[in-house]
């Protein structure tokens, strides 16, 4: 393997791995009945929208050719990116709540 293909199918292994943490996020958001429940409802949806999306182009990177691939590669490492930003905002946002 390449180094292109091992770090594309790093940035898959770890979101998915974060989509699942993302779920459990947005299905134990309810149990707790916390306030504020809407926006970490919202920042938990977009930041599985972004996990999917980079494993879905991480996937697509390696079954690519090298130009193409490196591409995926590049913008599915991008979004990866953006869904940590998100993920921690949202957990951000559930801390304070506890603690407040």
């Amino acid at each position: 393997m390449n180094e292109r293909s091992d770090k594309s199918s790093h940035i898959m292994n770890t979101s998915a791995n974060l989509l699942g943490l993302c779920f459990i996020v947005l299905t134990s958001r309810s149990i707790l009945s916390m306030k504020g429940a809407t926006y970490i409802d919202e920042l938990t949806a977009f930041a599985i929208l972004m996990f999917m999306s980079s494993c879905v182009l991480s996937f697509i990177s390696m079954r690519r050719t090298n130009a193409v691939s490196k591409r995926f590669e590049n913008i599915a490492d991008f979004i990866f990116f953006i869904g940590l930003f998100f993920l921690f905002a949202t957990t951000m946002l559930i801390s304070f709540d506890i603690i407040s």
